[in-house]
C-alpha cells in the first residue's frame, strides 16, 4: 500500500484530507507521469464522479491540475465506476479517473485512476505520482498560452455506457419484477432504464441524490429497505447497488440476502456447465466463505485465493486467463465485458442464469452453505495500524484462537486497505464460540493499538 493510494485510490474525508490543494497535485503529477509514457504527447484524461457533495469541488481541483501541464480534460459528470474503466479504452483516452468513496458516508471522497487499457493504475505508476507529490521527484512544468490543457463536458458518457451494458446479453426479462436500490449514488443515472429496457418490471429505491444521501441507510450496505420492498411487493428478487455501482448485492423473494460469495458461486457452476468458464476456475480473496470453496470442490470449479481488494483479483484472473472472480462484498468482474467490478452488470449476468435454469435466485443460492462468519471492525489510530504486524499481544492473540479453532475455522486479522480500520473476521461451524473469539481478539486491539 503507498502513501497516499490505498487498495482502491487516494481516499480520506473531503476538504480536510483529501483536499483541492492535494487533488490540484495529484491531477498535476497524473498528467505529468502520463505525458512521460506518451513521448511529449498531448494527454487526454476523463473524468468520472459520483453524486456525494464533494465531488463536482474535487472535479473542477482535479481539472485544474490535469489542464495546468497540458492534458485535455473530458468530464463525464454522473457515472458509475465501470463507466469510466469501459469509456477509456472506447473513446481512445490516455487514462481515466473517478471521484468516488464508493460505499463510504457521504463526508468521504476519493480518487482512482484507470489506464488507458481500462484497468486500474499499476503500483509502479501510483508510486511515481506520490514520489512528485511528496518527495519533488521531478518539476512540474508551467506550460503557457496554448500549452495549457482544455477542459469540456460530454452528455452521451451515461448512454454510451448504458448500451454497452445492454450488449452484454441477448435475453429479454419480460416477466421478471425487480426490485432496485441505487444507494442514492451513480447507478441513480442508469439502473432503472437498463432493467427496463431489458424487459423487467422494476421497482426502484433510493434513487433521488441530493448530495448527502448517499450511501445512507441504503445500498448494499443497508439492505433492510430493499427486503422490505422486495417481500411488500411481490418481486422476484432485488439488487442493491453501492455509491459508485461496481459492486451488486442480492435479495431472493423471501428477503433472504445473497452476498457476493453466492452470486460468483451461482454464475461460476452455470459458466461451466456452459463450457464457458475458463480454466474451470473461480478467483476470490481470502475473506470468502469457508463455504464457497467447498462448493467449488463439490462441482469440480478450481478455485484462487488473492490478497483483499478487487484489484488482486482482477490482476490474478488477467495473469492466467479466468473469466469470473470477485469478493463477498459484492465487487465481481466478468473479464469478458469488464475490467473492473461492475454493479449493473453483475445483476445482469445473474438474471440470466435465473432464465436460463427456471430456477429462483432463492434455489440457486441454497446450493451454496454458509459457514457461519463473525466480522468486528476496530477503529484504530495511524499508530495503532503501523503497529498491528509487531505488536506481540496482539499476535499471540490471534494464535492462540487459531489453535483452537483448529481445522473447525478460522480467523482472518488484516488492516483495512481504505479506512482506518483493522477487520477480525473468524468463521466456524459454532456461531456462538466464533462470536466469543472474535470479541476477545477485537478487545486485545482495542488495548494496544487505538
Amino acid at each position: 500500500m503507498g502513501r497516499l493510494f490505498g487498495t482502491d485510490g487516494a481516499r480520506g474525508v473531503a476538504n480536510t484530507e483529501l483536499t483541492c490543494e492535494l487533488s490540484m497535485q495529484i491531477g498535476r503529477a497524473a498528467a505529468m507521469v502520463l505525458a512521460k509514457n506518451l513521448n511529449g504527447k498531448r494527454p487526454k484524461v476523463m473524468i468520472g464522479l459520483d453524486t456525494r457533495a464533494s465531488s463536482q469541488m474535487l472535479e473542477n481541483a482535479i481539472t485544474a491540475g490535469l489542464c495546468s501541464v497540458g492534458a485535455d480534460v473530458l468530464k463525464l459528470g454522473v457515472v458509475p465506476t465501470p463507466a469510466v474503466a469501459y469509456l477509456v479504452k472506447e473513446y481512445g483516452y490516455d487514462a481515466g479517473i473517478m471521484i468516488s468513496a464508493s460505499h463510504n458516508p457521504c463526508e468521504y471522497n476519493g480518487i482512482k485512476i484507470f489506464q488507458s487499457n481500462g484497468y486500474k493504475l499499476p503500483d509502479a505508476l501510483e508510486n511515481e505520482i506520490e514520489a512528485i507529490i511528496l518527495d519533488n521527484a521531478a518539476p512540474i512544468p508551467t506550460p503557457i498560452g496554448g500549452g495549457v490543457g482544455s477542459a469540456k463536458r460530454n452528455k452521451d458518457a451515461i448512454n454510451d455506457y448504458i448500451e454497452h451494458l445492454l450488449s452484454a446479453t441477448n435475453m429479454s426479462f419480460k416477466g421478471y419484477k425487480i426490485a432496485l436500490d441505487c444507494a442514492n449514488g451513480s447507478s441513480s443515472v442508469s439502473a432503472e432504464e437498463v432493467f427496463t429496457r431489458l424487459g423487467a418490471e422494476v421497482v426502484v429505491i433510493s434513487a433521488e441524490p441530493d448530495g448527502v444521501n448517499i450511501n445512507k441507510d441504503c445500498g448494499s450496505t443497508h439492505l433492510e429497505n430493499l427486503q422490505k420492498v422486495v417481500i411488500e411487493n411481490g418481486c422476484d428478487l432485488g439488487f442493491a447497488f453501492d455509491g459508485d455501482a461496481d459492486r451488486m448485492l442480492a435479495v431472493d423473494h423471501t428477503g433472504a440476502v445473497v452476498d457476493g460469495d453466492k452470486c460468483i458461486a451461482v454464475c461460476a457452476k452455470h459458466m461451466k456447465q456452459l463450457g464457458k468458464l475458463k480454466k474451470d476456475t473461480a478467483v476470490v480473496t481470502v475473506m470468502s466463505n469457508m463455504g464457497f470453496f467447498k462448493f467449488c470442490e463439490e462441482n469440480g470449479i478450481k478455485c484462487e485465493k488473492t490478497k483483499v481488494g478487487d484489484r488482486y483479483v482482477l490482476e490474478n484472473m488477467s495473469e492466467n486467463g479466468y473469466s469470473i472472480g470477485g469478493e463477498q462484498s459484492g465487487h465481481i468482474i466478468f473479464l469478458q465485458y469488464a475490467t473492473t467490478g461492475d454493479g449493473q452488470l453483475s445483476a445482469i449476468q445473474l438474471l440470466a442464469v435465473i432464465k436460463d435454469t427456471g430456477k429462483t435466485l432463492k434455489e440457486l443460492a441454497d446450493e451454496m452453505e454458509v459457514y457461519p462468519q463473525v466480522l468486528i471492525n476496530v477503529r484504530v489510530s495511524n499508530f495503532g495500524k503501523a503497529q498491528f504486524p509487531k505488536d506481540k499481544e496482539v499476535q499471540n492473540a490471534i494464535k492462540k484462537v487459531e489453535e483452537e479453532l483448529g481445522d473447525e475455522g478460522r480467523i482472518l486479522v488484516r488492516l483495512s486497505g481504505t479506512e482506518p480500520l483493522i477487520r477480525v473476521m473468524l468463521e466456524g461451524k459454532n456461531y456462538e464460540q466464533i462470536k466469543e473469539l472474535a470479541e476477545s481478539v477485537a478487545s486485545v486491539i482495542k488495548e494496544r493499538l487505538v
